[in-house]
C-alpha cells in the first residue's frame, strides 16, 4: 500500500473507535466491553458499516433496480392486460415506501460516525462523496416526481392500504413535466449506479482493497482480550 493510502494505520482507528463504543453505547461495568463489539456490528464505524446501512444499501439497491425495471414493463401494457392498472399501482405505492426508506437512511446517517476511506485516494474520495450525495439528490428527484404523478388530480395515495400520503396541491400540466422528469432521472440514477457498481468491483479484483468488502461483511470483529476472556 502506498504511504498516501496508509494515512489511517489500524492503531490510530482501532483505539478511538473502542473508547467511544464503550462510552456511547453501554453504562461502565464489567459487561461493557463483552458487547462492544455486537454494537459495532449494528452501527456504523470509522472502521466499516454495520448491518443497519448494509442492509440499507442493498435491499435499496434491489428495490430500485426492480422499480426499473417494472416501470420498463408496465409503460408497454395495453389496456387488456390483467396488470394495466395493478402494476403501476404497485409502482406508486413501493415508491412511497422507498422515500420514506430514502428518509430513515438519510437520518441514520447522520447518526453514526463515517467509515475511514483509507483504501481511498484523495481524488477517489472526493469522487466517491460526489457520487453519494449525486445518488441521494437522484432518488430524491425521483420519488418526489413519481408523487406528483400520482398526486397531481389532488387525490392522495393508499399506500397498499396502510397510509394515506396526501396531495400537496394541483397544476395543470404537472403530470406531464413530472412524468418526463421522472423518466430522465431513473434512467440518472441507474447510470450511476452502473458506473458505482464498476468502481466497486474494480477496487475488489483490481486494487485488491477493502471497499466493497466493507459493505459486504461489515467492520471487522475486535480479537478477545484477555480481559475480556478473565471477564
Amino acid at each position: 500500500m502506498s504511504p498516501e493510502r496508509s494515512r489511517f494505520p489500524q492503531s490510530r482507528v482501532s483505539a478511538p473507535l473502542e473508547n467511544a463504543c464503550f462510552k456511547s453505547h453501554f453504562a461502565p461495568g464489567r459487561g461493557s466491553r463483552r458487547h462492544c463489539g455486537a454494537a459495532m456490528l449494528i452501527r456504523d464505524t470509522l472502521e466499516g458499516y454495520g448491518i443497519v446501512s448494509r442492509l440499507f444499501h442493498w435491499l435499496m439497491a434491489i428495490a430500485i433496480f426492480g422499480m426499473f425495471a417494472l416501470g420498463l414493463w408496465m409503460v408497454r401494457l395495453d389496456y387488456y392486460s390483467p396488470y394495466y392498472n395493478a402494476a403501476p399501482n404497485f409502482h406508486r405505492d413501493f415508491g412511497m415506501l422507498l422515500l420514506l426508506a430514502l428518509v430513515v437512511r438519510w437520518l441514520w446517517r447522520a447518526a453514526n460516525p463515517k467509515p475511514v476511506s483509507d483504501d481511498l485516494t484523495p481524488a477517489e474520495r472526493k469522487i466517491s462523496n460526489v457520487v453519494h450525495w449525486g445518488f441521494y439528490v437522484l432518488l430524491l428527484v425521483l420519488m418526489v416526481s413519481g408523487y406528483l404523478i400520482s398526486t397531481q388530480d389532488g387525490e392522495s395515495i393508499d399506500v397498499f392500504g396502510w397510509f394515506s400520503v396526501p396531495s400537496i396541491f394541483r397544476m395543470p400540466g404537472l403530470e406531464d413535466r413530472a412524468g418526463y422528469i421522472h423518466r430522465l432521472f431513473a434512467y440518472a440514477v441507474i447510470a450511476l449506479a452502473v458506473v458505482h457498481t464498476l468502481a466497486a468491483l474494480k477496487h475488489h479484483f483490481i486494487d485488491k482493497d477493502d471497499v466493497l468488502g466493507r459493505m459486504w461483511s461489515g467492520p471487522k470483529a475486535r480479537p478477545k482480550s484477555k480481559e475480556d476472556n478473565s471477564q
